[in-house]
């Protein structure tokens, strides 16, 4: 182990050989061995057994004893178990983003980034501990009333991807908590050392109180832990963030025993830019969107959809300031670029530059793997000119791979573009022309849970629900109301005269 990573893990107290299940009181494992392999450098950074059925039979009984008292404790001191827990992460912000970035491939910014929006999701959930609001209706009968209130599901499970390996588990997480289940974490195989320091941090923060300290389970493993988690009736709601193809899978399971599901699955997120663009705020926001954690965030700008009457305008200025981006060690600030997470995503890359080519794209930004790399998982950051009728475009690719896609006429044109594939997550319009804004969100607009406004696609803030539509599976995460998906609703009437009026006049008496 690098002298960098063994520093983290001490602050962090991870053990370089760990046990990959946590059942709240101890770690054990009974499964397979998963090697954490870094992509900076490709060296290893340790060793983790991961869980098997049995081993998830112990954490779900677990998670299903724990629910029972915590449900009956008040939500603001549910609350105040996450801000706590919140205020750990302050404390350890720079050596959990750190391992963000040694085991993910991310930017060091973008780690400590993702450890932030942890801690703003905790401070958002503390609040909302307050305000698990429900409605008062009046009723049609005399010396009645009627309300509604909502309730704590019970045992949620949350399966996540390599991508995001710490900050989306805790969008769940925070929320499941303050309204009153427990969890039940199955995090990527390919980035367990994430998902073991959340548990240690979440676990040392429990001890302040006389709460079960199963009220948060973590099990790493394969698919074969998924499924076992998908198609037991013991999980209230499944939340799971990853590809469509596995999202499918998930939703068949769980729906065929009639459970809920929160789904946030590929995205295909496009640009409009238009003949009033601020091209400067075009490049920034493409560019961001395009590379930021080398394409692999579900949010990444896929496609740049430009007005024949300026796209040899933006084409050449995206070629220009791509040449200023930085591939390399993610550790070092000066860098922009990471690598991908491992060889089969760089197969991924390799392919769709060939399948592209193939299909017509003209490269206005060459792409290939990145001689002389620290490991053979750097690559650098294409750019295409390409129909919006090539069969290549409909799909996600998760690698810095940008389709500049021209278009003519009103904007109306270009929305049509964007809304003709199958995945709905983010999307954006490039325009100082206000009528043209206010057609992107209307009604006949943009079809994706986000729709942005001079602003990319990638990056969104903790208090707007996060999802999409389509493909995208239709789940929302984090801010707004995203808290009722983790709660059950009930409708309540209460009598409180001394008559029983019965529905439609209907006379029962006795």
């Amino acid at each position: 182990m690098r002298k960098e990573i063994q520093e983290i893990f001490e602050k962090i107290a991870i053990p370089q050989s760990a046990l990959g299940c946590n059942d709240g009181s101890e770690w054990f494992a009974n499964g397979n061995l998963y090697n954490s392999y870094t992509p900076v450098d490709n060296s290893l950074i340790g060793s983790v057994k991961g869980g098997n059925s049995t081993d998830y039979e112990r954490c779900i009984q677990k998670a299903q004893g724990a629910f029972l008292e915590w449900r009956l404790v008040p939500a603001p001191q549910r609350g105040e178990v996450v801000r706590q827990y919140g205020n750990l992460l302050r404390k350890h912000k720079d050596a959990l983003g750190r391992l963000v970035s040694w085991e993910m491939g991310k930017s060091l910014q973008e780690g400590w980034g993702e450890v932030q929006e942890m801690i703003d999701i905790c401070d958002f959930a503390v609040g909302l501990s307050r305000q698990l609001h429900g409605f008062t209706m009046h009723s049609e009968r005399p010396e009645h009333r009627m309300y509604e209130q909502y309730h704590p599901l019970g045992v949620v499970g949350i399966i996540s991807a390599f991508n995001f390996p710490v900050a989306v588990w805790s969008w769940n997480a925070a929320l499941a908590l303050i309204c009153g289940n427990t969890l039940i974490w199955k995090p990527s195989e390919k980035v367990p050392f994430c998902a073991i320091a959340c548990q240690i941090l979440l676990q040392e923060t429990l001890q302040n109180f006389n709460y079960p300290k199963a009220i948060s389970t973590l099990i790493v493993g394969d698919a074969a832990i998924g499924e076992l988690m998908s198609s037991d009736p013991r999980v209230a709601l499944v939340s799971a963030t990853g590809s469509t193809r596995m999202g499918k899978e998930v939703a068949q399971k769980v729906a065929a025993r009639l459970g809920k599901s929160l789904l946030e699955l590929g995205g295909n997120n496009a640009i409009i830019v238009t003949p009033n663009a601020d091209i400067k705020m075009t490049v920034i926001g493409t560019v961001f969107g395009a590379v930021g954690t080398c394409g692999q965030r579900c949010t990444s700008t896929r496609r740049l959809i430009v007005h024949d009457s300026i796209f040899d305008q933006v084409a050449e200025a995206l070629a220009k300031a791509y040449q200023q981006i930085r591939i390399g060690n993610p550790l070092l600030t000066e860098n922009h670029v990471g690598p991908l997470i491992d060889a089969q995503a760089v197969e991924q890359y390799e392919n769709t530059l060939s399948v592209a080519t193939q299909q017509g794209a003209q490269w206005i930004v060459e792409g290939g793997r990145l001689e002389n790399a620290e490991s053979p998982f750097y690559v650098k950051p294409a750019i295409a000119k390409i129909s919006a009728d090539a069969e290549i475009v409909q799909h996600e690719t998760f690698a810095p791979i940008l389709y500049m896609i021209p278009y003519s006429g009103e904007v109306e044109h270009a929305i049509a573009i964007q809304n003709n594939v199958p995945q709905g997550l983010s999307s954006a319009i490039m325009t100082l022309n206000m009528r043209e804004a206010e057609k992107f969100l209307s009604h006949a607009g943009s079809d994706c849970g986000i729709a942005n406004v001079n602003i990319g696609t990638s990056g969104a803030e903790i208090g707007g629900a996060f999802g999409g539509e389509k493909e995208t599976g239709g789940g929302r995460e984090s801010g707004s109301d995203s808290w009722k998906a983790y709660m059950r609703r009930q409708t309540n009437t209460l009598n409180y005269g001394a008559n029983l009026p019965l529905a439609q006049g209907i006379k029962f008496d006795l």
